[in-house]
């Protein structure tokens, strides 16, 4: 079995042209959650003309919605969201500086055609690995809309969040190689 890749955070776009698609990856430092919610309200509040509550250069975004915490503990279960659900808004966010996304499933088009022109990573967390997921988060803390519940946008702490390359930033798709070797021709 290959390597794990470690990163750290703040991830720039150097660093993200050096992952390829099937990279595994275990990353430490900070990462910011936004789902769906919270992307909605970022995009039209930069439609506004407004300035979102976080500056996004060099960050990484989790799609996540996290469960509550137990006594003790940071953060619930925290496994990824389905990616596609931010692709509307995530070539306008692509443009606040954001370097890499974490989610899971594939891309649309337009999103992989912006995230090559700005030098994007998209890693994918394991669906059903919550709880595993959760371990790596050492700290949890909502930035912003905090009405918006679990769909706030929060930093986390992490260490050794276990990652693979989806896609990478010359847009290799790892669900397109990983499935050519099985496909009837």
């Amino acid at each position: 079995m290959a390597e794990k890749i470690r990163i750290e955070t703040p991830f720039t776009v150097e660093q993200s042209k050096k992952l390829k698609a099937g990279d595994s990856v275990l990353i430490t430092g900070t990462i910011i959650s936004a789902r769906d919610a919270a992307h909605k309200v970022m995009c039209e509040a930069l439609a506004r003309g407004e300035k979102l509550p976080v500056e996004w250069k060099n960050e990484i975004v989790y799609y996540l919605g996290p469960t509550p915490a137990k006594p003790g503990d940071p953060i619930g279960s925290c496994g990824p969201t389905t990616a596609g659900r931010m692709d509307a808004y995530t070539p306008t966010m692509l443009e606040q500086g954001i370097t890499g996304m974490i989610g899971k499933g594939s891309r649309d088009p337009k999103v992989i055609e912006s995230m090559k022109k700005n030098g994007v990573t998209y890693f994918v967390a394991v669906g059903g690995a919550a709880a595993l997921i959760a371990k790596s988060v050492k700290k949890y803390e909502v930035l912003a809309y905090p009405e918006l519940g679990p769909e706030a946008v929060a930093r986390l702490t992490v260490v050794d969040f276990p990652a693979i390359v989806g896609i990478d930033c010359e847009g290799n798709n790892f669900y397109e190689i990983g499935q050519a070797p099985y496909r009837k021709l």
